[in-house]
């Protein structure tokens, strides 16, 4: 039974012939939307199958393969924000993605989206008791990035002295942001990323027509491309592009009724993207993102300061910081929406 994407199989056997038996601790990363989360769950639950195929994929038949299925293999465990424990991990991860918790509950979501001290230690039952018969067991973190200091601090010492038998699985796509002396400690197993060619075959294959966006936009990852279309995030990007193309009559306040709702660290990334075609159009006459609204970009680095633009645009760096902790997420929206409009305005 064979899980992986196809752009994965052809490090398959490398790692899990090879890779896997020079250390206990993989750091998988790779560009976000690639697969590296079913990379290492696929690759847990071949180490941990009965019956291996020759090419040792999982069976998917045996006991163990049927444990991990049901979330219930004894030698695997899977460390993740407490936020994402109390939803099925798919749904979990467009939540942390895609999506802004409604204000009703935001507080309680806000408090566990990290991987916290309280998780890692009460991993100490799993890693030091005996595995359900002498087998290998499995620790998955993901993402490995959302660790706080202390738990990040509390987890490097697990690896750095790891029990027989015990492999770590550090799952991100932000290699950058993990401790150092983690990352030096771990093998790094980068994932590669997909051609055009095939994004296309598999978002075909997954019933997915994408002549109607530029693939660019989204840098060949087909999980983002997949989860925009499924969560009907391209009507909502296209109601921002559709009131920034025209910052003279822009609403800012009923635009952000519009989007609250959402991940406000989404929508900033799409107006970085956007700001990104504006300044790049401005210097060098070229559009990257944004091909379909060339002519719009066009009239608006007419009528825009370069020196507005191009502050604005690092102005952008620092909503990014602030999108993570809003006081106020339609407050927060309007600032912004309203920075912009002036910034578009020579007066």
């Amino acid at each position: 039974m064979n899980q992986l994407y196809p752009w994965q199989r052809s490090i398959w056997s490398q790692i899990r012939n090879n890779a896997i038996t020079k250390a206990q601790a993989f750091i998988f990363s790779g560009r976000k939307g690639i697969g590296q989360l079913e990379f290492s769950n696929y690759l847990a639950k071949s180490l941990l199958c009965e019956q291996p195929t020759q090419t040792q994929y999982a069976c998917g038949n045996c006991r163990s393969c049927q444990w991990f299925e049901q979330g219930i293999h004894p030698n695997f465990y899977r460390l993740e924000p407490e936020a994402w424990v109390e939803f099925d991990a798919d749904a979990a991860q467009t939540f942390n993605d895609s999506k802004q918790p409604s204000e009703e509950t935001s507080s309680k979501k806000k408090l566990s989206q990290q991987i916290t001290i309280d998780q890692t230690r009460h991993l100490d039952q799993f890693l030091y008791l005996s595995a359900h018969q002498s087998a290998r067991k499995i620790i998955l973190i993901h993402p490995a990035d959302c660790m706080n200091i202390p738990a990040a601090n509390a987890m490097l010492k697990k690896i750095e002295e790891p029990p027989p038998q015990v492999l770590f699985f550090l799952v991100t796509d932000r290699l950058q942001t993990l401790l150092p002396t983690i990352v030096s400690r771990c093998m790094r197993i980068t994932l590669p990323h997909p051609d055009r060619l095939s994004v296309k075959d598999w978002l075909h294959q997954e019933g997915i027509d994408e002549s109607s966006i530029d693939l660019s936009w989204f840098g060949t990852s087909p999980q983002l491309v997949k989860r925009y279309f499924e969560a009907d995030y391209l009507t909502y990007h296209a109601e921002l592009i559709a009131g920034i193309s025209s910052p003279m009559q822009l609403d800012p306040i009923a635009l952000a009724e519009k989007l609250y709702k959402l991940e406000l660290s989404m929508i900033v990334s799409w107006l970085q993207k956007w700001c990104y075609d504006l300044v790049s159009h401005q210097m060098i006459g070229m559009v990257y993102y944004h091909r379909r609204y060339e002519t719009a970009i066009k009239t608006i680095v007419a009528k825009t300061e370069p020196k507005q633009l191009i502050d604005f645009w690092k102005q952008l760096t620092q909503f990014q910081q602030l999108s993570k902790h809003p006081l106020n997420t339609r407050l927060f929206l309007e600032e912004l929406l309203l920075a912009y409009v002036k910034t578009c305005s020579r007066n």
